[in-house]
């Protein structure tokens, strides 16, 4: 079988995690994990997972080791996949940012706003209504550690943007409950997809479920 080689940028945050359950998928084809730290190992990658973590402090890393500008054209035909700091920085444009600014790779045409369901003390635990994804009638118990919030879908008539994952209404944090909300709500979104870029605003590297990372391969990488 052929060798798909799948990248994890290794500059801060969780990747060790990611690494692990990658490892631990029983794929058709054999995954060579490669965590990326320069530009010759980003060459090497057919997709990326840029993992959770501080996204100022990895956007900032990946400027200081030369990958921003490869980071952006790496995603102009490959596949990535960003989880909570990674979903921001895929992102089109970012609310909470800290002073001075936030640089984004963008590729997602979505609003995010950052630290959206809280502090650190405030990380919890919810299960998913899921879309696509292996015995999907089974909830997916999700870990939120300050995590973002999808705001706004933005229009794009190129890449249409598919649901993945939502949290039900009901274990929204009060803070983000308006009135007359419906289940829909972009705020709902927890996982998307747009092309063959994955965002999710959790830590699906944090479980032993690896139902996520198994979409990811097969549903963003392996499918030309």
């Amino acid at each position: 079988m052929e060798e798909v080689s799948i990248g994890i940028l290794a500059l801060q945050g969780a990747f060790a995690e990611h690494q692990a359950s990658l490892n631990r998928l029983n794929s058709s084809r054999k995954l060579n994990v490669i965590l990326v730290r320069t530009l010759d190992d980003l060459n090497q990658c057919d997709a990326l997972i840029i993992p959770g973590g501080e996204s100022t402090t990895i956007a900032l890393l990946a400027r200081l080791a030369g990958l921003f500008e490869p980071l952006k054209e790496f995603m102009k035909t490959k596949p990535i996949w960003g989880t909570c700091a990674g979903a921001i920085l895929l992102s089109q444009s970012v609310v909470g940012a800290k002073k001075g600014g936030q640089e984004l790779l963008g590729g997602l045409s979505i609003k995010i706003a950052r630290n959206g369901w809280g502090s650190q003390v405030e990380s919890f635990e919810a299960p998913l209504d899921l879309n696509g994804l292996e015995e999907s009638t089974r909830p997916f118990q999700a870990l939120f550690i300050r995590a973002p919030v999808v705001l706004e879908l933005q229009s794009s008539s190129d890449s249409p943007i598919t649901v993945v994952a939502r949290i039900p209404l009901s274990l929204l944090p009060p803070s983000l409950i308006e009135e007359n909300m419906t289940e829909d709500d972009p705020r709902t979104i927890v996982a998307l997809r747009q092309g063959r870029h994955l965002l999710t605003t959790f830590h699906p590297e944090l479980t032993e479920d690896d139902r996520f990372h198994e979409y990811f391969v097969h549903k963003c990488v392996l499918i030309q």
